[in-house]
C-alpha cells in the first residue's frame, strides 16, 4: 500500500499563528490554490480511497485535490487534530499572559500536561494509534490518500515506523 499523506491547505488560523485544533477555520485563497495545484500534480495517481478528519479544512482540501474524480471518501474522528480546549483560536503570546501557569507547564512537559480543558498528548496519541488499526484493514489498497493535520500526520508517521510518539517532531 502506498500512503499519500497531505496536510490541509493553509487556513486563516495558520496565517494568524493560532492554535486551531478542532475549531472551524476556513482555507485561505492560498490554501485553496495549494490544494488545487497538488490535485493537478497528483492527477495520475489512481487513488482508491481518501480518508480525512471530520474537520472542514481537511474535507475541503480533499475535495479540491480530488476535483471531479470518483474516489470514495471517508472521515474519521481519529484523524482530527489535537483538541486545544480553551486555547482554541488563541495565540501563544496571549496564552503566556492569560493562562501563564498552564501554558508554561504544557511547554515544559507537553507529553504529560494538557491544554486547559483540552486533550492531553497521551489521549491524542492513543486516538491516532487506534487509527493505525483501522488502516491495517485497508492493506489491499494500492493508493490511499490521507488528508490530515500537522500533528496527526507527524504522529501517524512516527507510529507507523514504530518510533516513540515523541519522534513525531522529526516529521514536521
Amino acid at each position: 500500500m502506498k500512503l499519500w499523506l497531505v496536510r490541509h491547505g493553509e487556513t486563516e488560523a495558520n496565517v494568524a499563528g493560532l492554535y486551531s485544533g478542532h475549531a472551524p477555520t476556513a482555507l485561505t485563497e492560498r490554501g485553496i490554490r495549494q490544494a488545487q495545484t497538488l490535485g493537478k500534480r497528483l492527477r495520475a495517481v489512481p487513488f482508491q480511497r481518501a480518508f480525512c478528519s471530520e474537520l472542514e479544512r481537511t474535507q475541503r482540501t480533499a475535495s479540491l485535490l480530488l476535483g471531479d474524480r470518483d474516489v470514495p471518501r471517508q472521515s474519521f474522528a481519529a484523524l482530527n487534530e489535537m483538541f486545544f480546549g480553551d486555547w482554541e483560536m488563541r495565540h501563544h503570546r496571549d496564552l503566556q499572559q492569560e493562562d501563564a501557569e498552564n501554558y508554561a507547564a504544557w511547554c515544559a512537559d507537553w507529553q504529560h500536561a494538557a491544554p486547559t480543558n483540552g486533550e492531553g498528548f497521551q489521549a491524542f496519541a492513543e486516538r491516532v494509534r487506534g487509527f493505525t488499526v483501522t488502516l491495517s484493514q485497508f492493506r489491499e489498497l494500492d493508493h490511499l490518500l490521507i488528508v490530515g493535520h500537522q500533528g496527526v500526520l507527524s504522529l501517524l508517521v512516527a507510529q507507523l515506523l514504530n518510533m516513540p510518539d515523541s519522534a513525531m517532531w522529526h516529521f514536521p
